[in-house]
């Protein structure tokens, strides 16, 4: 069998990762939740008139929280994969991919805030 050309294989790896995008949003609820918040803020962005370095890093925000959210989401169904049952060691590394996406969201809070508090008030 010949070897796929590099554009061939790089089409494929793009098709398999809007697969798995739109996975992820059929079916995780807590990425539906931060779906409709970016997409709120987004909308407030176009209210407010925000500038585009203020643009710039609120996608980059909605960007990591939803994207460290897939890979959490990716850490949980793995884990629950390979340990089905109960095990404390599965549920702290579950515990610790959680805490990054509580972490990234709280920054995306902060940076929010610094947008659009000195324009709401």
């Amino acid at each position: 069998m010949p070897k796929e050309s590099f554009l061939v294989n790089r089409m494929k790896s793009i098709r398999f990762a809007f697969n798995g995008l739109f996975l992820l949003v059929r079916t995780e609820s807590s990425i539906k939740i931060q779906l409709v918040i970016g997409i709120l803020v987004t909308a407030a962005g176009f209210y407010y008139e925000i500038s585009f370095t203020e643009w710039a890093l609120q996608c980059l925000c909605i960007g990591m929280v939803m994207g460290i959210e897939g890979v959490n989401t990716a850490i949980e169904k793995l884990a629950d994969y390979v340990h089905p049952h109960h095990n404390p060691k599965i549920g702290r590394l579950k515990d610790i991919s959680a805490g990054a996406v509580l972490l990234v969201s709280l920054i995306a809070v902060v940076v929010g805030l610094i947008i659009y508090l000195p324009k709401v008030f």
